[in-house]
């Protein structure tokens, strides 16, 4: 069993910055690479950052070069630093993590852009 716990939405203005945190009951290195999604009001959950390969990051392309995802093994925890946010960035943010065949979702997090 892993817990997964997130902290760090909020209320930003367009163009601020917000750092998500997610961490998890188990060390992260065993329990395999994390990712982070988002699903605003009445859209699927999409990917938004999570490790494909060893140093390699993926990112959805409406966040890459403005969002930016980093782990912290001593910590068990993974960040995503957001920058210059957009009111369409606003969702509800969730990490994940797919460990011995089962899916593990935090419990998510508002993030709101908005002036």
């Amino acid at each position: 069993q892993v817990t997964l716990v997130e902290s760090g939405g909020g209320l930003v203005q367009p163009g601020g910055s917000l750092r998500l945190s997610c961490t998890a009951t188990r060390f992260i290195f065993s329990i395999g690479p994390m990712d982070w999604y988002r699903q605003a009001p009445g859209k699927e959950r999409e990917l938004v950052a999570g490790i494909i390969g060893r140093d390699i990051t993926k990112y959805a392309d409406s966040v890459k070069g403005r969002f930016t995802f980093s782990t912290d093994n001593a910590k068990n925890t993974v960040y995503l630093q957001m920058n210059s946010l957009k009111p369409e960035d606003k969702a509800v943010y969730y990490c994940h993590v797919k460990w011995l065949g089962n899916d593990y979702w935090g419990q998510g997090t508002q993030v709101t852009v908005s002036s």
